[in-house]
Formats: C-alpha cells, structure tokens, sequence
C-alpha cells in the first residue's frame, strides 16, 4: 500500500473528494479526511470522549464496537503539538494514534490492523502542520502504481496540494531561524543542510519523537550508516545530529505551546 495524499485549504472541497473516492467504491479502512477542530457536519456517526481538565475540548478517545463494525467512523482526538482533530474512518484513527492520541488502545485490534502497511508515518509532521495552519488533509492508501496515479489525479482535479508541496512549504517556513541557528555554531548551512533537514525530519517521525534522546541513538546511527552508504565521502553525521536535536526542540516546543492554548 502507498499513501497518496491531498491538502486542501477548503474543508468543503475535501469533503469533496471524500465522496469521490467512495464513489470509486475504496474501502474505508484506506481513507480518511483530517480536519482540524472537533465539529464537523458529516453524514457518519460520531464517537469522542472527553478527558477530564480539558473542558469543552475532544478528548484523546475513540470507537466502539458498534461504531467500528457498522461502516465509517468519525474519530475525535487530541494531537500533542496541534489540538483538537477530527478524522473520517480507521485508516484516520490509526495516523492518530501513530500521532500520540491514544486511540488503539479503545479501538482494540481491528484498529490496529487496519492498516498495518502503507502508513505513512513518515509525513504525520506535514500533516499536522498544514492541520495547525487550517488546512484539511485527504489520505487513500492505493494498492498499486495504477490506482496511485488516479487517486492523485482526483486529488488534483478537486484543487488539492500534493505532500510534498506541502513539505516545501514547511520547511521553508522554518529555513531561515535553522539557517541563523546553525551560523551561530560556526558551521556553514548551504553546505549541510541537505543532512541538517534529514536530521530535523527524523526526530519528528512518529516512531522515535516522545522517546528520551538516549533512547533514539541506536535508530540515529543506523540512519547515519545508510546515509554514509548513500552517500560516500559526504561529511553527514554532525549536520544530522544537529538538525535531529533541533527537531527535537521544535516538536518539545509545539506541545507546549499546544497545552498552553
């Protein structure tokens, strides 16, 4: 499974293409609309929890078992570093659950194998930023080349920005505070900051961003390693360890900032 993935700046024209790709019959376990904030019009039942202290906000929750088994599914949950989000379907609780909501453990197995290929965990942090910024994100999981190219054609027909547009967008939004940043050591950023970005980028994958640092050094080599091999002779270890701690910080920072709103 691939995931092809959409951002549109209009919640009406995302629900858009959600009906267009149910139109093509795609299993719900391969789809999903994330949007941001908890209340959305739609035509599936919702299920969310409220989790004491939080007032009026979704709570990190999800599903029962009726809610599961009977068709779509309205997941609401609270994202660490973006607030409160709604997402159509299983495919979207299980990317908030990669994303530190909390849901498999409610949602129990049939969640969690849902979609155990084809998560892209990988780009959960352009998510949730193009999420933070408004935006609503459309995901379908396309099971070979084929079915890739037409959903990203839909995608595009219904005006949306593709991922790694996406992805451009945030990093140049960050480029020149790391650019200052990493001046400020010494250290010369148009040279490195291919590595510096990889670095950056990988402290924010969903597998290794809430562990303690000592925790994530082993994973760190390993990439380093492979990257070494990609790439011979290239000076890489100490751009990418730095842009790995800064986008450490980064993400510290958006979860705290998250809280206090």
């Amino acid at each position: 499974m691939k995931a092809i993935t959409g951002v549109f700046g209009s919640h009406v024209d995302a629900q858009r293409a959600l009906d267009q790709f149910r139109g093509l019959q795609l299993p719900e376990d391969r789809l999903t609309l994330l949007t941001p904030g908890g209340t959305h019009e739609t035509t599936v039942p919702t299920v969310a929890a409220e989790q004491p202290g939080m007032g009026s906000a979704i709570g990190a929750l999800v599903g029962t078992a009726a809610g599961i088994s009977g068709g779509p599914l309205l997941v609401a949950a609270l994202i660490p570093g973006v607030g409160p989000i709604t997402a159509v379907g299983l495919l979207g609780g299980a990317l908030l659950a990669a994303a530190g909501a909390g849901v498999g453990a409610v949602a129990g197995g049939k969640l969690e194998n849902a979609v155990t290929q084809g998560l892209p965990e990988d780009e959960l942090f352009v998510y949730e930023d193009a999420l933070r910024k408004g935006r609503s994100v459309m995901i379908a999981l396309a099971s070979d080349d084929v079915e890739a190219s037409i959903f990203r054609e839909l995608l595009k027909a219904e005006g949306a920005e593709s991922v790694d547009a996406a992805r451009e967008k945030w990093w140049i939004g960050l480029r020149s505070a790391e650019q200052e940043h990493y001046a400020n050591q010494g250290r010369k950023f148009g040279n490195d900051e291919k590595f510096y970005r990889l670095g950056f980028e990988s402290a924010l994958h969903a597998r290794t961003r809430c562990k303690e640092y000592d925790q994530t050094l082993a994973e760190m080599s390993v990439e380093i390693e492979a990257l070494e091999c990609r790439y011979p002779g290239a000076d890489l270890a100490e751009p990418f360890r730095k842009g790995y701690e800064r986008g450490r910080d980064y993400y510290q920072q958006l979860c705290k900032e998250s809280k206090a709103a």
